[in-house]
């Protein structure tokens, strides 16, 4: 036998080819050592404990720093997101009088791509000269022609401000004598001891309109900087979005904690609805305000482009927006005793204008928002409501945005969910048997 079984210093009695007697647990005080490798054959006890408390210290001195570790990293990071939640609320509240005029030049400079990639080659590939002449050719061919014929409808507006307060002051001039008719009556015999506070009352009455206008006219200068300056804002953010947009697009998609597949949809949506909104609400407008416009002015209502600028914003309203405008007009004509013209007015605006909306806006608007015709009713709606006019467009935005993101939850959860009916029925079809939950 090797020397090393001779001279272990840790079994002195292991004598070679002799069984050892086994000692009783009550005569050790001291457990057994662990065997080695110089006692192959000793049939040696060890304490079931021992291996398992070392294990677990070891263990234990491992796994402390990382849990300490990990712990760290979780709290570091609830910190700094609750620090980027605030700060980003923060920075949205500061700016949130301009996130419309964001929004409408996202848009605008999201139509204009292709004008700017096409010009990009040809100013020797220098962006910002190319974004510079975008925004160029936008305002000429967009932004002075509209500022332009709104200057127009304003005219036209106070023109006939101008018009009817002496038609009414020669209506009421040319009137009868109607107080001589009730002199007569209970009414008139009640009346005529507080004629003097009446006539008093009526004056402040009369007082208080023409503060309201006062205010009116205040208000209406005040909106109309307001515009201008938006209008500034959107162009100036439209000059930096044809440069750097497509960057600053792929970065706030990198932080959302969503599938590329969902993000790629809801932009896909965002930008078909868009683009269908504008595009169904500009050429709607645009033909039934010029065809409504037409037809005032051939009947021989002022204010023709006036009217016809009311029709084309009305029309964001499906089916009833121009209603509102031509129908009065016929009431007016008729009771100006212009019959042919009424008729006329009548026929043309309730078969033609009104069939342009009934034709354009399932093409222009419903093939490319896959929306109901109620949705874009309601949202549309509710966008004037909430943001004034530039619901028109942000309206349709959040109902198209508001259905995909319920897709998207019915395709995340659709192993917790319950069959479709769609998909029922097409089981059926096939002949497969709907399945039953458990009894």
């Amino acid at each position: 036998m090797p020397q090393i079984f001779a001279a272990s210093p840790l079994r002195r009695d292991y004598t070679p080819g002799v069984t050892q007697p086994t000692r009783p647990e009550a005569e050790s005080s001291v457990p057994p050592e662990a065997p080695t490798e110089g006692y192959p054959d000793a049939p040696l006890e060890a304490s079931p404990s021992a291996p398992r408390d070392a294990a677990n210290v070891a263990t234990s001195s491992v796994l402390a720093p990382e849990a300490t570790f990990a712990t760290q990293q979780r709290l570091q990071r609830m910190v700094l997101g609750i620090l980027a939640l605030g700060i980003s609320a923060l920075f949205l509240w500061m700016i949130h009088e301009f996130l419309i005029a964001l929004l409408f030049a996202a848009i605008l400079s999201s139509m204009a791509l292709p004008l700017h990639a096409w010009l990009t080659p040809r100013l020797w590939g220098k962006k910002t000269l190319a974004s510079a002449a975008t925004l160029s050719v936008l305002l000429l061919v967009l932004i002075v022609p509209l500022t332009a014929f709104l200057a127009v409808v304003a005219t036209q507006a106070v023109d006939l401000g101008e018009r009817a307060q002496p038609w009414i002051t020669e209506q009421v001039r040319h009137a009868p004598d109607v107080g001589s008719s009730l002199k007569d009556t209970a009414l008139y015999r009640t009346l005529e001891p507080h004629r003097e506070e009446i006539l008093q009352k009526l004056g402040e009455a009369g007082q208080a309109v023409g503060r309201a206008l006062v205010g009116l006219l205040t208000q209406a200068i005040a909106d109309t900087v307001s515009f201008l300056f938006m209008l500034f804002v959107m162009l100036y953010a439209t000059f930096f979005f044809l440069i750097d947009g497509r960057s600053v697009l792929r970065k706030i998609l990198y932080y959302l904690p969503l599938a590329s597949d969902d993000e790629t949809r809801m932009i896909d949506r965002f930008v078909s609805v868009t683009r269908a909104t504008i595009k169904g609400t500009l050429v709607i407008g645009i033909l039934q305000g010029a065809l409504g416009g037409l037809a005032f002015w051939v009947a021989g209502i002022e204010g023709a482009a006036l009217w016809g600028t009311a029709m084309a914003i009305l029309s964001v309203i499906p089916g009833i927006g121009p209603l509102l405008v031509w129908l009065p007009a016929v009431v007016y004509l008729v009771a100006a005793g212009h019959f042919t013209a009424s008729l006329g007015l009548f026929l043309w605006c309730s078969l033609v204008v009104g069939s342009v909306d009934n034709l354009l806006r399932p093409w222009l608007v419903g093939k490319d928002t896959q929306m109901p015709d109620l949705l874009i009713f309601l949202s549309t709606l509710g966008g004037i409501v909430l943001f004034g006019a530039a619901g028109i467009v942000i309206g349709p935005i959040l109902g198209a945005l508001f259905i995909t993101v319920w897709d998207l939850y019915g395709v995340a959860f659709k192993g917790v969910l319950p069959p479709s009916h769609a998909s029922t029925r097409d089981g059926a079809l096939r002949g497969e048997r709907p399945s039953l939950p458990p009894s």
